[in-house]
């Protein structure tokens, strides 16, 4: 790999990884317009592994708070509004982890084509903007109700779906329930925690089964340069919706989504 692929391929992963834009549309994009080779599992473990650290890193008092509250409830002392968050996360992430064992080989075969890419990103976009445009709620993440969860944990399983994106179909089922904007954010934003450590250890495993060579440099830096631009998108996304709110996101998404389906199938 060279300087200029490492580099690339982290700042894109960090970005989209938490915007509501879809990280598969825009990967999918490198090896169209580079004449770069593979960069293997290694290199994508370690550019995930960057995208956890930054998000593990900003929510790092919300994390300390769930899990101690989380051992003192099964201790017996009583469930608060930490442990309860901690609780709706997990529970949260059991639908997208079980649909996407029952179907990654569907996904994996047939449904990474950019027609079903751009159609993502236009319907679910749209979507998103009827979700942000609509009367919302002001509820943070701390008050959401059993059903708020199974319909947010539900719509993440959705994001198997190339060109979806995982932050932007949790952010529109939050809207939807009721939340604010910051705390729809907030909690997709906790929500990729458990997703991002489960995909990673499938990388992982893919690794074991097929050994290859890592350039372990590269490997530290595209980690670091991932987690910094994950850092930095997280921070100023929720700055950024609180004055503008998704509607930047949408048009986005659908301008790109377009030139997707105009690009490759017209």
């Amino acid at each position: 790999m060279d300087w200029l692929q490492v580099v690339v391929l982290a700042v894109v992963q960090g970005l989209t990884e938490f915007l509501p834009i879809s990280s598969s549309a825009h990967l999918i994009l490198v090896p169209v317009l580079t004449v770069w080779e593979d960069q293997g599992l290694a290199f994508d473990v370690a550019l995930h592994l960057g995208s956890l650290s930054a998000v593990v890193i900003y929510f790092r008092q919300e994390i300390g708070k769930m899990v101690t509250s989380s051992l003192a409830a099964v201790r017996g002392k009583g469930v608060d509004e930490d442990a309860r968050l901690g609780f709706w996360v997990t529970l949260a992430t059991i639908p997208v982890c079980v649909i996407g064992f029952l179907t990654r080989d569907l996904i994996a075969d047939q449904m990474r084509s950019t027609l079903i890419i751009g159609i993502s990103l236009i319907g679910f976009g749209l979507l998103l903007g009827y979700a942000d445009w609509r009367k919302r709620g002001d509820r943070s993440e701390y008050q959401l109700s059993l059903k708020d969860v199974l319909i947010i944990g539900g719509a993440q399983a959705l994001a198997l779906i190339p060109g979806t994106s995982r932050s932007g179909i949790t952010i529109t089922a939050a809207l939807l329930v009721g939340m604010s904007r910051e705390g729809a954010a907030r909690f997709s934003f906790l929500l990729s925690i458990p997703v991002i450590v489960l995909a990673g250890g499938l990388e992982v495993v893919g690794v074991i089964r097929q050994p290859e060579e890592i350039e372990w440099i590269a490997m530290l830096v595209g980690t670091l340069l991932s987690g910094i631009s994950a850092y930095v998108c997280i921070h100023y996304f929720l700055v950024v919706i609180k004055k503008l709110g998704m509607q930047p996101f949408v048009i986005y998404r659908v301008l790109f989504g377009a030139w997707l389906l105009w690009f490759f199938h017209f």
